[in-house]
């Protein structure tokens, strides 16, 4: 008998051993929901308060219990007690400052190989969600976004080539969201434009999915209805400043910039540079990516007063007082945070974890496949600003826009938006 060599024996135990290694074992008892948003960089004030509602929906409908001498939350599906978990997860980078490809990828990989996560809360970016829901979707893992907007993400015909198809390897959706999309906020910002008589209109955009989506909607809309497009430019969201491309505007003498972008991808620079150019009279406009207290301190609130106005799919916090689920929904983040949701998407948030508890009950068990099409097949929900359900292809039914305008320094409502011009 041929004897082999000692570290040849090692090797071949410890690639046994690795092969024969199972994965991660399930705790029969626990289901965990994680959310997957740039907890790092300027949309940390946004993300905190998305993070907050998610918090405290979890607290309202999951009891809390003394399992093992440890208060747990818990939640009754199909007729078994089981302890709900929540997990934070950051897709962002401090290198970066915003959400990062990889650091998305890695979140979702993490969620699905853990065979306890029933439920994946996110992107905030939409071009994260291209990257993350293609993993999560092989697994049947439901996603419930409380941000994206690109209408590509979920509708055929709408977006780039084979979307949403390229995204559901699996042959069935699993993502869905609680806000409207860019194919109504783009056209809605080029009504409120012509509205207000800004008929000459220069386009900037990041060059991102969610960024260039909503300018191209933008632009398309506008065309439609009349506003003069004096040019369009992609920036590079790296540059430190503008001025050159500001001074190239200026003197095309437009009545409105609109920038397709987020106060990450120099929403605020755009605006100071705009201002140090000498166009004083003229007029900001951005999606709801720009729609947050980072873009005012980015570039100021001298700057952007009564200049800077902003599109938003749902509606803004000062206007949540208008219905009784708004104003049950502000006294319980006031009761439990101390201080009211400020951020445009707390509530969104907040309505992305009640959905997530719902679809876990009607699922009525344990089983990823299960809890997903019971999140898409919700119909009928009574959410904080009325009744709505998803469509057939994730998205809701319930079509708030809003207009704010930056006024005494902070976001301020305007008037409710809608597309009325085909």
């Amino acid at each position: 008998m041929r004897f082999l060599p000692l570290f040849t024996i090692f090797l071949a135990a410890a690639l046994a051993f690795a092969v024969n290694q199972p994965g991660k074992r399930s705790d029969d008892g626990l289901i965990k929901i994680v959310s997957s948003l740039p907890r790092t960089g300027s949309a940390r004030g946004q993300t905190d308060t998305i993070v907050d509602g998610i918090r405290l929906a979890i607290e309202e409908l999951c009891p809390k219990k003394i399992v093992n001498g440890v208060i747990v939350q818990t939640l009754e599906v199909g007729g078994k007690t089981y302890r709900i978990e929540y997990t934070d997860l950051d897709d962002a980078t401090a290198a970066a400052g915003q959400w990062t490809a990889e650091q998305e990828t890695d979140n979702a990989k993490k969620a699905k190989g853990d065979p306890d996560v029933m439920v994946y809360i996110g992107t905030y970016n939409s071009g994260a969600t291209k990257i993350s829901m293609p993993i999560l979707n092989a697994e049947r893992l439901l996603m419930i976004s409380p941000a994206n907007t690109s209408p590509g993400l979920t509708k055929p015909n709408v977006g780039e080539r084979d979307e949403p198809k390229r995204y559901r390897p699996s042959g069935e959706p699993n993502f869905c969201r609680v806000v409207a999309t860019d194919d109504f906020q783009g056209p809605a910002g080029a009504e409120w434009a012509r509205d207000m008589g800004l008929k000459r209109v220069f386009i900037l955009d990041d060059n991102e999915v969610y960024g260039k989506g909503v300018a191209d909607f933008f632009e398309s809309h506008g065309r439609k209805i009349g506003l003069t497009i004096l040019g369009r430019e992609s920036i590079d969201a790296k540059a430190q400043e503008f001025s050159a491309l500001m001074s190239k505007i200026k003197r095309m003498n437009p009545d409105l910039i609109y920038f397709g972008g987020t106060t990450q991808t120099k929403g605020g620079q755009i605006a100071k540079d705009m201002v140090a150019s000498g166009m004083t009279e003229t007029k900001m406009m951005g999606p709801d990516g720009c729609y947050e207290g980072a873009m005012i301190e980015s570039a100021g609130a001298a700057v952007l007063e009564n200049r800077f106005f902003a599109t938003f799919c749902g509606l803004s916090p000062d206007k949540l007082d208008t219905t009784p689920g708004g104003r049950r929904f502000v006294a319980s983040y006031k009761a439990k945070f101390g201080k009211p949701p400020s951020e445009a998407y707390a509530l969104y948030g907040y309505e992305c974890g009640r959905i997530a508890i719902l679809a876990l009950q009607n699922a009525g068990k344990k089983d990823r496949a299960a809890v997903c099409r019971a999140g898409l097949a919700i119909r009928d929900f009574d959410g904080v600003t009325g009744r709505w359900s998803f469509d057939e292809n994730g998205d809701t039914t319930l079509k708030d826009l809003t207009g704010v305008v930056v006024r005494g320094g902070e976001f301020v409502f305007s008037k409710s938006l809608a597309v009325t011009a085909k």
